[in-house]
């Protein structure tokens, strides 16, 4: 069998996380027993509209009390969750509505801009304004453009310029960073 096509960073970051999803079980967000059954729900954190400017700082003993054991490693160690598992499958929501961040309550992404990437992950082809920051990430010998949520510099995941009109991006993000939150809907007569 001939691999040519997947450079060796990018074959073993797929092997890891596909042997972490066979350890998961389907449909599981986080695991419900151990240190993560007294994590907070990622609904625990209120869902806020702040200004694009304002920040949230937080000590590293209240970002591991905030957040479940997951959502801390991928957020703030900048870990992977892997594809096509628990999380994914738990965000995929069709309908009107905004992505929040799991950490810190803002919003990231409308529906809108939601599309079907086939990678395991949810994709957007656009951020609301002002919401992602960026980095070049050279880790796993590859160059790559890490995004965070720009108020509370959670690692989100990655960007990438092959994505759908009218950007050409696609945002990839781990599902666990976010919290989808359907449109209001108008009151019947």
């Amino acid at each position: 069998m001939r691999m040519s096509s997947l450079s060796l960073p990018a074959l073993t970051l797929l092997l890891a996380g596909l042997a972490a999803c066979s350890d998961a079980t389907p449909g599981a967000a986080a695991p419900a027993s151990g240190a993560d059954a007294a994590a907070p729900a990622p609904s625990a954190v209120p869902l806020e509209n702040p200004p694009v400017t304002e920040k949230l700082t937080l000590t590293d003993e209240q970002w591991k009390a905030r957040l479940s054991t997951e959502q801390y490693n991928v957020l703030r160690r900048h870990g992977t969750e892997p594809p096509f598992c628990g999380g994914y499958t738990a965000i995929k929501h069709n309908g009107p509505g905004t992505y929040y961040c799991v950490a810190c309550g803002a919003p990231l992404f409308s529906s809108d801009t939601k599309f079907e990437s086939g990678t395991g992950w949810p994709s957007f082809f656009k951020p609301l304004p002002g919401r992602v920051d960026s980095q070049i990430d050279t880790s796993y010998g590859m160059e790559r453009t890490e995004v965070h949520c720009a108020r509370c510099g959670g690692h989100l995941g990655h960007s990438f310029d092959d994505g759908p009109a009218p950007t050409g991006m696609r945002y990839c993000i781990n599902a666990i960073t976010l919290t989808f939150v359907p449109a209001s809907t108008a009151a019947k007569p």
